[in-house]
């Protein structure tokens, strides 16, 4: 079977981007020189996720990323991805309905955490992610103990975000605000910390950080890779 085309459902423009950047610069190292999956992507507009989220309003959601999973499965994709960990709340319904498979970016990233041997994971996002089962949900299943920070940091990563990092605004002050959170979580206890908003990575740095960060745009980015090449498909010159 040949490589398999990746359809990206996006939702931030920064996020989907990082994410689609990671997938054709790591194809490489599978397929060959400029080498990567047939791709492609579809995303209604942040705005109208947002109005929805807010809502709590997740079968709209889940409509929204099924009318851009439809998009993309006709162009010909074989599967899915959503490089956004928020809207994930919405997974339950969007695989009832998809026509094609779709791989999920929090049981990527605890997957990887798992592998690690990670027990006690802070994570971090937008406050809607905090707060919601997304990863919740996930670490349950694996064992893993969560660590959310409290109501004040929440709002402000939440502020961060969504004020900041989805125009692709990169400021000093929130950087560092990052890392000192990064350095509280890892005095609670946590062994790692979830990078779980996808535009989170364009401001954390890892060789900073004071404890290992589980890059989720990374790792679904890699995993995605992985399913579409399969072992058949990787180089062995």
């Amino acid at each position: 079977m040949g490589v398999k085309h990746i359809g990206i459902v996006a939702c931030s423009a920064e996020g989907a981007a990082l994410c689609y950047r990671t997938i054709c610069s790591a194809g490489r190292a599978l397929l060959g020189e400029h080498a990567h999956p047939e791709i492609t992507m579809h995303t209604h507009p942040l705005a109208q996720y947002m109005a929805r989220i807010r809502a709590g309003d997740w079968r709209g959601v889940a409509d929204l990323m099924l009318s851009s999973g439809r998009k993309v499965a006709g162009a010909g994709a074989a599967f899915a991805i959503c490089p956004d960990n928020t809207i994930h709340q919405a997974f339950g319904l969007v695989a009832a309905e998809s026509p094609i498979p779709w791989l999920h970016i929090a049981r990527v990233v605890l997957d990887e955490a798992s592998r690690a041997g990670y027990r006690q994971l802070g994570i971090l996002g937008t406050r809607f992610l905090m707060e919601g089962p997304v990863y919740v949900d996930a670490a349950c299943e694996r064992r893993i103990a969560m660590l959310v920070p409290d109501a004040r940091d929440r709002a402000r990563v939440n502020e961060i975000i969504l004020d900041e990092l989805v125009y692709g605004v990169l400021l000093e002050p929130s950087r560092a605000y990052f890392h000192d959170l990064i350095d509280r979580l890892a005095a609670q206890g946590c062994d790692a910390v979830v990078l779980g908003c996808t535009e989170i990575p364009l401001i954390v740095d890892p060789d900073r950080a004071s404890l290992p960060t589980l890059d989720s745009t990374w790792l679904l980015a890699r995993a995605a890779l992985t399913y579409a090449v399969g072992p058949a498909a990787v180089r062995t010159d």
